[in-house]
């Protein structure tokens, strides 16, 4: 189990000596990713859930809070001795035409960390051609047609399946994927989705999804849990049907309600919200961050800034469900079939 308690983490500015002001990329984030478990992260662009993801795997410091790996702090162990801990999560990087390297084939790739644990643990000769081949079946690859090749000669989808391999090869117990679909041709997106849900069911992996797309997320952790993220803080958090279905803060009510509607096949939901202006990065406005553009605001809303807390009787049935709003309500903002 991943524990994340009030995970802070500041930027330097950008700009002129006298205007740089620090950028504020996570408020005390907490989070827990179970075993064998799956959590989204979900927000728009800058909320801070790629820094997050980043944090988790190591290629991140937090700079308050504490990040806790089986029971272990990391905070009280050096760069050093987190590396172990770190090495069992593994990244599923968003862009798969960067993330390998062209000047390599697939089976030099895949040999560089095999060899490396098959020193580590003294494997029988044969174990690196083997495992490689093993690891290719499992992501549905054909190991004859790709090992020889080099990663421009394989497609979009291909290369994430290879990059899904690279990160089995030192058997992780948690698989991060950054928006791990964002870039993958639209009729293979759900190939990849299935394949980390199987790699989840057959290796017993806890799989945290980060996106900004409501519906892979639903797909992906229908059982699951999800963290809806706003400016570096968790606004809502819950089961995943509980918050798509019963959503109570204005902010998932707003990012629901701007998945497309298919006319004619979909009824938009009858609450939809739209925020009232679009995101300012740089304004620090008092209470809640998202006043500024919710449509649902209230004068108090700029009194003080609310705390993340059980939401009571406001979800029907939910008794994990929590948000950080002074006024929630359930709205119906998701679309549904037409009769």
């Amino acid at each position: 189990m991943i524990t994340g308690q009030g995970i802070t983490r500041t930027f330097p500015g950008r700009g002129s000596m006298l205007r740089r002001e620090p950028v504020r990329a996570l408020r005390g984030v907490d989070f827990t990713i179970p075993d064998h478990g799956a959590v989204s992260f979900i927000g728009e662009s800058g909320c801070g859930k790629t820094t997050l993801g980043r944090i988790l795997c190591g290629f991140e410091e937090f700079d308050g809070g504490d990040l806790i790996i089986d029971g272990q702090s990391m905070k009280a162990l050096s760069a050093k001795d987190r590396a172990p801990y770190f090495r069992r999560i593994q990244m599923i990087h968003q862009d798969p035409y960067s993330a390998l390297n062209p000047t390599r084939t697939i089976r030099q790739i895949l040999s560089d960390p095999l060899e490396l644990r098959a020193r580590q643990t003294g494997a029988a000769t044969g174990w690196v051609s083997d495992r490689r081949a093993e690891l290719l079946g499992l992501v549905g690859l054909d190991p004859d047609y790709v090992l020889p090749r080099y990663p421009h000669m394989l497609s979009g989808g291909m290369r994430q399946r290879v990059v899904i391999a690279r990160a089995l090869t030192v058997d992780p117990q948690v698989l991060v994927a950054d928006e791990a679909v964002s870039m993958i041709d639209v009729s293979l997106r759900l190939g990849i989705l299935q394949l980390l849900q199987d790699l989840r069911s057959k290796l017993g992996v806890s799989l945290l999804f980060i996106t900004h797309d409501v519906a892979t997320a639903r797909y992906l952790g229908a059982d699951g849990e999800l963290y809806v993220i706003y400016r570096g803080s968790v606004v809502e958090q819950g089961g995943t049907d509980t918050i798509i279905q019963h959503p109570a803060h204005p902010y998932t009510q707003c990012l629901l309600s701007a998945i497309p509607v298919l006319r004619g096949i979909e009824q938009p939901g009858k609450d939809r919200l739209i925020p009232l202006a679009p995101l300012d990065e740089r304004s620090q406005p008092p209470g809640c961050l998202f006043a500024p553009r919710c449509p649902q605001a209230a004068e108090d809303c700029t009194a003080a800034v609310p705390e993340l807390a059980l939401s009571g009787d406001a979800v029907q049935g939910s008794v994990t469900h929590k948000h950080a709003c002074l006024h929630p309500q359930t709205r119906s903002v998701v679309a549904t079939a037409t009769a």
